[in-house]
C-alpha cells in the first residue's frame, strides 16, 4: 500500500450563498490562504448490498486533485477515519480489497456512485505560514450507477485538520462557523449523502438499546458491537496494528461468551454451533498470540538480570527459539481469516442477527433477566476458586486456576453487557471481574513461561551452553506465581454483587 493518514474532519451544510466567516478570528489561525481549485471524479464501489456503506467504511477511485488513485476509508470514530490510498489502477487493488473481505465474504465490488465535485480550497496558516487545516467548499453533483440511477446536487463544507495540528483548532473553527449560521451536515459522508439522494441508501445501523429496551434488546446490542468488532480488528490485523489480533480473539470471546450466558434468551440449539465455531477461531489465533506474549514476558526478564548473571549466549538462545515457534505467524493467521470456514462463520452471525432465535425471557424487562445472568456467572466463579485453591500447589491447581480465570473473563463479560441496563453494580462487578481476571492471568502467563523457561534451559543444556540464567528466570516466575495465588482470596473478598443481588429481589 502506497500511502495511509488519519483523516480527521469536520463537514457542514451549504448552499450556493453560503458565506464562510472570516477565520483569522480563531485562535491561532493567521492568515487563509487561497489555495485554488480543483474538479474531482470520483467512483465509488461497494457490494449490492451496500455492505461497506453499512459500516461507513468508503472504497472510491478518484481521478483530478492531488491525490488521484484507490483510497480506502475505514471508520476510527465520529469524525476521524484512516485513509489508506493505493496508486491508480483499472481494478480495485488485491491489497485494499482484503482489507474489506470480512464485510464483503466474496461478494463482487461494483461502481454505485459517481461523484463529481468542483472544490474551492483554502488553508488555515499559523504566524510561520504552517498549514494547520484545510477547508473545501465543494459543489457536488451525484450520479447513481446501474438501471434506473438518479441524479443529485448540493454544497457542503469540509474542514479537514492537518497533519501533526492540534484537534482542538476544529472546535474553534466549530463554534465560529455556526456562529455564522454554518450547520453541520447531517450525513457523515458524501457517500452517504449520495446513496440516500439517489435510491437506496444502506442499512441503517441499530439504536443503542433505550429505557424501554428488553433483555433481547440489550443481549442483541452487545452481539451486534462483538460481530462488527471482529471485521474492525480483521482489517487492523490486516494493516500490522499493535494488539489487533488480541482484540480480534477478545471479540470472539466475548461472542462466545454472551451465546452461552444467554441461553434463556436465545435458543442455544442455533447459538450452540456459533459458540464452538467461535472457540476454534479463538484457539487457532491463540497460538500465535500466545508467542507474542511469551517473547514479551522473558525478553522483559532478561533485562532485569544483571550481565554478570546472563550466562551463556542467552540473548541469541532466545532469538533462535523465539523464530523457529513464530515462523509463519502471519500467513497461519491471514489463512484463518481468508478461509471459507471462517467467512461462513461471519455469514452465521449476521444470519443470527437478522433473525434472532429469540425466547420467552427476551421480552422481559433487562433488569432481573441480565443480573440473574451475570450472578450465575459469578457464582462458577466462586465453585471453581474454592475448588483450585483447595487443591495442593502443582499442576492440578495451576489448571484449576487457568479454568477460574476463563469464569472470570466470562463473568466479567456478562456484568459489561448488562451495564447500560443495571448501571453501577454491573459496572462495578466487571471492574472486580477484571481486576481477579488480571490476577489470574498473571498466574497463568507464569505457568506458560515456566514452560517455555524450562525448554529453553534443555535445548541449552543439549548445546553445551550453561543454563543457570532460564532456571534463574524459572524460579522467579515460581515465586511470581505463589504470589498471585496470595492475593486471590483478597481479590475474591473484594467482589461486589449485593447490588445485582437486589435486583432480583425487586
Amino acid at each position: 500500500m502506497s500511502d495511509t493518514k488519519r483523516e480527521i474532519e469536520r463537514k457542514y451544510e451549504a448552499t450556493s450563498d453560503t458565506r464562510v466567516p472570516d477565520l483569522t478570528r480563531v485562535r491561532g489561525v493567521a492568515r487563509v490562504a487561497d489555495a485554488g481549485t480543483a474538479d474531482l471524479d470520483a467512483v465509488y464501489y461497494d457490494t449490492p448490498g451496500l455492505r461497506l456503506a453499512a459500516h461507513s467504511v468508503t472504497l472510491r477511485r478518484r481521478t483530478g486533485g492531488g491525490d488521484p488513485g484507490w483510497h480506502l476509508k475505514l471508520p476510527v470514530s465520529p469524525g476521524v477515519r484512516d485513509e489508506i490510498g493505493a496508486p491508480l489502477a483499472d481494478d480495485v487493488p488485491p491489497d485494499l480489497a482484503a482489507l474489506v473481505r470480512a464485510h464483503t465474504r466474496g461478494d463482487a465490488l461494483t461502481p454505485v456512485v459517481r461523484l463529481r465535485s468542483s472544490r474551492d480550497v483554502r488553508h488555515l496558516l499559523d504566524d510561520d505560514g504552517t498549514l494547520l487545516a484545510e477547508l473545501s467548499t465543494d459543489t457536488v453533483r451525484a450520479e447513481r450507477l446501474g438501471p434506473g440511477g438518479r441524479t443529485a446536487r448540493w454544497t457542503e463544507i469540509e474542514v479537514e485538520l492537518a497533519d501533526g495540528a492540534d484537534p482542538a483548532l476544529l472546535d474553534a473553527v466549530d463554534k465560529r462557523l455556526r456562529k455564522a449560521g454554518v450547520h453541520p451536515a447531517t450525513s457523515p459522508s458524501k457517500l452517504d449523502r449520495a446513496l440516500r439522494e439517489t435510491g437506496t441508501p444502506p442499512p441503517a445501523p441499530h439504536p443503542a438499546p433505550g429505557p424501554d429496551a428488553t433483555a433481547g434488546d440489550h443481549v442483541l446490542a452487545y452481539l451486534r458491537a462483538q460481530a462488527d468488532a471482529l471485521a474492525t480488528h480483521d482489517a487492523g490485523l490486516r494493516r500490522d496494528q499493535p494488539e489487533a489480533l488480541h482484540d480480534l480473539r477478545v471479540a470472539a470471546r466475548r461472542l462466545r461468551s454472551a451465546l452461552r450466558t444467554h441461553r434463556k434468551v436465545l435458543d442455544r440449539a442455533a447459538t450452540d454451533p456459533i459458540a464452538r465455531e467461535l472457540r476454534r477461531l479463538g484457539r487457532e489465533l491463540g497460538l500465535d498470540r500466545d508467542q507474542e506474549v511469551l517473547d514479551t514476558r522473558i525478553d522483559a526478564a532478561l533485562h532485569t538480570v544483571p550481565r554478570t548473571l546472563q550466562l551463556g549466549p542467552v540473548r541469541g538462545r532466545l532469538t533462535r527459539w523465539s523464530a523457529a515457534r513464530g515462523a509463519g505467524a502471519r500467513g497461519r493467521v491471514l489463512q484463518v481469516l481468508d478461509s471459507d470456514r471462517h467467512l461462513a462463520l461471519l455469514d452465521r452471525l449476521d444470519a443470527l442477527l437478522a433473525d434472532p432465535p429469540l425466547r420467552p425471557a427476551a421480552a422481559k424487562a433487562p433488569e432481573k433477566v441480565l443480573a440473574k445472568a451475570a450472578l450465575k456467572d459469578h457464582a462458577r466463579v466462586a465453585a471453581r476458586l474454592e475448588r483450585a485453591l483447595a487443591l495442593p500447589p502443582g499442576p492440578d491447581r495451576d489448571t484449576a486456576l487457568h479454568a477460574t480465570r476463563k469464569a472470570a473473563k466470562r463473568a466479567r463479560y456478562a456484568a459489561e453487557l448488562a451495564a447500560p441496563a443495571l448501571g453501577r453494580p454491573a459496572r462495578r462487578l466487571a471492574k472486580d471481574m477484571k481486576r481477579l481476571q488480571r490476577l489470574l492471568g498473571d498466574h497463568q502467563d507464569s505457568v506458560v513461561t515456566r514452560r517455555a523457561l524450562r525448554e529453553l534451559a534443555v535445548q541449552a543444556n543439549g548445546a553445551g551452553e550453561p543454563s543457570f540464567t532460564w532456571g534463574l528466570l524459572y524460579a522467579r516466575e515460581e515465586a511470581e506465581a505463589t504470589a498471585r495465588e496470595r492475593e486471590l482470596p483478597d481479590a475474591w473478598a473484594a467482589v461486589r454483587t449485593r447490588g445485582l443481588a437486589r435486583a432480583l429481589e425487586r
